[in-house]
């Protein structure tokens, strides 16, 4: 039997019941409508709609289908559309007819709201307490690496070196920004949406702030057409998932070009690589790989749900049974990436030697020299092209970089000291570079922030 079986002479066809069935999904938010329930029968008790024996039977209830559930033991039926069903139909079971006033005041409108909203907040913190751990490993490694350096990269072509710690940390920067994100996109969940009813309130004397209170939400909807038929949040949830992907794709990337053979930048632990089922000498980074195709998963989930928001009128539609499917895979999806990421990290070996070698080419230090011009009072614009023309001679064979700057009056020989190993990455000074001194600033800095991020998650 349906829960709204009254209106209809019969029961729903096979295919109906099949595309409008959300249980094998929404199960999983099981503890999230018993919590509500909960917190539901305590407002109708407080406001004389249950009285204490009624309210004692159905708590008691609840606690045995929470048990059921969490044990699997629960049997589901049919007419189970969703993890309300099965709770409401349980309750009854189980209380008798007592149990038949629990959905008092309440529509699984305003209560598939407040579960998901609640789901999502725990999430969205498990899933920023992960970014944190990856930042830690990020931090950890950092400092593990002393002042070693590589080449930086623009276009992906060599450009000036900087330190090994400073690159590691510019990814523990932007997955900062990831904990910004999801922090903000909890805050924006945390309302309780009980109450709504199904989109125009109620007539009994219901108490929303309490149902609020006890489930711990700071605050309570405004309007009970906007708050059925919102998912903002979870649209706001699924940015930050996307952009943590993202960051999570481009760590990969890295991670793949560096333990080619051709950059030999890195060598990947074999708990976090696979082989290949042909060639014996293969090593792959397919964890890395993976989270940069996971992230595309991700990202389409996002743009989905934004597609079937955009021309939805108020207050609840169908359609919004289509948030939860993109919403807990995401999650999944980003909490087991950065799971693996981590432990990849956190293993792997850096071949400073070959990061030094590339990045001790003399033409690296190239905008060391133009600078230096420029500290004698030469317009940068000239400096660059003195500089360049001196690149191009030593390209087409007129010389080495290092003696025709040494040659040349308007540089010379402590020009020519720039171009020496290690020189061009100690001379970064200013605030945030890729320096020695800079870095050791940046990483107090990273680790207040982590310090700090902590306690905001919570």
């Amino acid at each position: 039997m349906t829960l709204w079986h009254g209106r209809f002479s019969g029961g729903p066809d096979e295919a109906l019941q099949a595309l409008n069935d959300s249980l094998p999904f929404d199960q999983r938010m099981y503890r999230e409508d018993i919590a509500g329930s909960r917190a539901h029968v305590s407002m109708l008790a407080s406001v004389g709609i249950l009285t204490a024996d009624e309210t004692d039977q159905i708590l008691a209830a609840l606690d045995t289908v929470e048990s059921e559930l969490a044990d699997g033991t629960v049997v589901f039926v049919p007419s189970d559309e969703d993890i309300h069903t099965v709770v409401e139909r349980r309750v009854t079971e189980l209380a008798g007819a007592v149990g038949a006033k629990l959905h008092a005041g309440r529509s699984r409108n305003d209560q598939v709201a407040t579960d998901l909203r609640l789901w999502t907040k725990e999430a969205l913190t498990d899933v920023a307490r992960r970014v944190i751990d990856l930042q830690q490993t990020l931090l950890a490694r950092a400092e593990s690496v002393g002042e070693a350096y590589l080449p930086g990269y623009t276009h992906l072509q060599q450009a000036q070196p900087v330190g090994l710690a400073h690159h590691l940390l510019a990814h523990g920067w932007a997955l900062g920004r990831d904990v910004d994100r999801l922090l903000e996109a909890r805050r924006r969940t945390d309302v309780s949406v009980l109450g709504a009813g199904a989109l125009a309130g109620s007539s009994l004397p219901l108490d929303p702030a309490h149902t609020a209170e006890l489930l711990g939400f700071g605050a309570v909807f405004d309007n009970s057409l906007d708050a059925v038929g919102d998912r903002d949040f979870v649209a706001d949830s699924l940015y930050a998932l996307a952009m943590t992907a993202m960051h999570l794709s481009r760590i990969g990337e890295e991670l793949i070009l560096w333990a080619s053979t051709e950059f030999g930048f890195v060598t990947l632990d074999d708990a976090y690589s696979t082989g290949s089922s042909m060639m014996p000498q293969k090593k792959n980074p397919d964890i890395a790989e993976l989270a940069r195709g996971k992230a595309g998963r991700v990202l389409g989930h996002l743009t989905g749900l934004l597609a079937t928001l955009k021309g939805l009128p108020l207050a609840y539609n169908k359609d919004l049974q289509g948030d939860k499917e993109p919403l807990f895979d995401a999650v999944d999806t980003v909490a087991l990436t950065l799971a693996a990421l981590d432990g990849m990290i956190a293993t792997v070996v850096f071949d400073t030697d070959a990061m030094a070698v590339q990045a001790d080419s003399p033409y690296a230090a190239a905008t060391d020299l133009a600078e230096l011009l420029v500290a004698r009072g030469v317009p940068f614009r000239e400096a660059h092209g003195i500089v360049g023309a001196m690149v191009r001679d030593a390209l087409v064979g007129a010389g080495e970089l290092t003696d025709l700057v040494a040659a040349d009056p308007r540089l010379g020989p402590e020009a020519a000291a720039l171009l020496e190993p290690g020189a061009s990455v100690r001379n970064r000074i200013t605030h945030g570079s890729g320096g020695p001194a800079a870095v050791a600033a940046q990483l107090e800095a990273f680790r207040s922030r982590l310090a700090a991020d902590e306690v905001r998650v919570g």
